[in-house]
């Protein structure tokens, strides 16, 4: 009995280890929405391989240690005829955050890692090396979250690079619409 209510209770904490609180935005169209969280308020999510498989292309396989730290995630919808760019940026500027944010149909809200599949996936996280020409600062970007006739739902999530489990953002979502 000890040991089946034991079991009962590591597989319940494991369920609510991989699920993180999901916090709703409302883009406005022609507007930027700012909020300020911190990784703190996320969990982990071990299994990563949603992100590399061909249904989601959202990054590959040897970046995973940039999103090993804690996911927060918010969602929200993209209203018709728009387009949405969202911008992280970590408080202190040495902290390593990475971002992804993938679209799925508006009545849709699978959770990674539970992401069979999605329309859309976007990622920015740390270079690990210098590109000619151009140059990165401490703020994480994915842009061209877009909707055309019809509304989408995005699923945004702010991790910690490399474990990084605590530090506080500001997250500003720019939509423009037609």
């Amino acid at each position: 009995m000890k040991n089946t209510m034991l079991l009962i209770l590591l597989t319940v904490f494991y369920m609510n280890a991989q699920k993180p609180e999901v916090i709703k935005i409302e883009p406005v169209p022609n507007e930027d929405v700012t909020l300020s969280a911190n990784l703190s308020q996320g969990v982990k999510i071990d299994d990563l391989s949603w992100a590399w498989s061909s249904q989601n292309a959202c990054f590959v396989a040897f970046q995973q240690h940039k999103f090993t730290g804690n996911h927060v995630l918010f969602t929200g919808i993209i209203p018709p005829y728009s387009e949405i760019t969202v911008t992280v940026i970590p408080k202190d500027p040495n902290a390593n955050f990475s971002i992804y944010a993938y679209e799925v149909g508006v009545d849709k809200m699978p959770i990674v890692p539970d992401l069979p599949s999605c329309i859309r996936c976007e990622a920015d996280y740390k270079w690990d090396r210098k590109w000619k020409g151009l140059t990165q600062d401490h703020t994480r970007r994915v842009k061209n979250l877009v909707a055309l006739s019809k509304p989408y739902r995005m699923i945004i999530g702010v991790v910690g690079a490399e474990g990084l489990e605590e530090g506080e953002f500001t997250m500003v979502v720019s939509t423009k619409s037609r």
